[in-house]
């Protein structure tokens, strides 16, 4: 009797400690996530802010003589352009006299402000024969200026931009020749080594060709290695050997895979160097242990009954695992191999062991094309001494983030369509 009631005694005496204890569990709980979401804002606003001055294109208008003395209308592609886009800022500024001080009036417009005059020109031959107003391409240094990111008030030996050169952007804005509009050139442009006209494009199809491969090769070799090891393959020790290896297998650095590719796919069957068939294959490699993991776990959320079924009815093994389990199944597969490949679109070790690092300014063609890849871009731009490309690097994991959320968002959406329930 005594100790039954020191037993309710104590156990009464305990209670306010362990309410008091799960309560500052869930408060520690709380703000743990709460502090998680902050620096997760913090990040994205960080990205959003750093990346506005990418989605910004400043242009200079020059004014510049097409005539028959600077250009030959029968052979366009001899025309030297950029010695008439010279002439044009001297012009414009015709006090300028010391050699020094010409090159520094040169670099206010871009190093391909030269093409771009030649493009226009081939595309529209009517301003041949007359002296125009063409808009071009500002310099990264002009486009900083302008867009607010130097700060003229420093001393003159602390910014790049120098007081003359000020001067002459001054000038040119109080005539109406500079200005701002939206950098469409970041979607439809290739790498550069212009900041101010570099772009995205070659590397999002070197993503988008890399995931295709990967997706072709990863997923149904995943989906029947899984289909065997669950449904077919013999409970020994085989079979015990060969998924401790594939768990194993989906903890392996990623690096590791670029090695394995480097060696095999380039060193011995001699495949097109940094190009989205390789990428695509080591990919494959990274994926195919996550794809299988996550295959068998939605074969095994298949009720029993399904299968049990089929065969009471006279269907084969094989029928009934691709008749009946399969397609219940699948929701399950798709998203775990969306959800793989999502994470091989944002790696980047693998990929420069292949040679995807290299500057490529052509957009690939094909999957045997040289080509880079998303992550390896962001790697390039933010490993780059030039202060505008500190935006481009922003901007470029903007894209890669809104290209891994519809990735994860395709998954969810799929996996809801497709899924039955039971």
């Amino acid at each position: 009797m005594n100790n039954t009631i020191n037993f309710s005694k104590s156990t009464s005496f305990n209670l306010p400690k362990r309410g008091q204890s799960e309560f500052r569990f869930q408060i520690i709980g709380i703000g743990a996530i709460l502090l998680s979401l902050a620096f997760l804002i913090w990040l994205i606003i960080t990205v959003i802010f750093g990346s506005m001055g990418a989605f910004k294109h400043v242009e200079i208008a020059i004014q510049v003589d097409l005539t028959s003395k600077n250009v030959n209308a029968d052979d366009v592609n001899s025309t030297s352009f950029g010695s008439i886009m010279k002439s044009g800022l001297r012009e414009q500024f015709p006090d300028v006299k010391k050699r020094k001080d010409k090159k520094k009036l040169y670099k206010l417009i871009s190093v391909e402000s030269s093409l771009e005059l030649k493009e226009k020109v081939l595309d529209n031959k009517d301003l041949l024969g007359q002296k125009v107003k063409i808009w071009v391409s500002a310099s990264d240094d002009v486009s900083l200026y302008v867009r607010g990111k130097i700060d003229a008030s420093l001393p003159e030996d602390q910014r790049k931009i120098t007081d003359k050169e000020i001067s002459w952007i001054n000038n040119l804005g109080a005539n109406g020749q500079i200005r701002t509009k939206v950098n469409w050139g970041f979607f439809k442009n290739g790498d550069s080594r212009e900041p101010e006209i570099a772009g995205i494009l070659a590397a999002l199809v070197g993503s988008t060709l890399s995931l295709l491969v990967c997706f072709i090769l990863s997923f149904p070799i995943g989906v029947s290695a899984a289909i065997f090891l669950e449904q077919f393959a013999p409970r020994n020790r085989l079979s015990d050997i060969i998924e401790v290896n594939i768990n194993n297998l989906a903890a392996v650095p990623s690096i590791v895979f670029g090695l394995l590719g480097l060696s095999i796919f380039l060193g011995y069957f001699d495949l097109p160097r940094s190009s989205p068939l390789v990428g695509g294959m080591v990919l494959s490699l990274m994926t195919l242990p996550t794809i299988i993991i996550a295959s068998r776990a939605s074969l095994q959320a298949v009720p029993p009954s399904i299968k049990e079924a089929a065969l009471a009815l006279g269907a084969t093994p094989v029928q009934a695992v691709f008749h009946h389990v399969f397609p219940v199944a699948l929701p399950g597969m798709m998203t775990g191999t969306i959800v793989g490949m999502a994470r091989a679109l944002g790696d980047t070790a693998p990929l420069l062991m292949i040679g995807m690092v290299a500057f490529i300014v052509d957009i690939p063609k094909s999957i045997l094309e040289p080509a880079t890849a998303l992550p390896v871009q962001v790697f390039l731009w933010a490993d780059s001494p030039e202060r505008a490309f500190n935006e481009k690097t922003s901007a470029a994991i903007i894209v890669l983030l809104i290209f891994l959320i519809v990735m994860n968002l395709s998954a969810v959406l799929l996996r809801r369509k497709l899924e039955q329930r039971f």
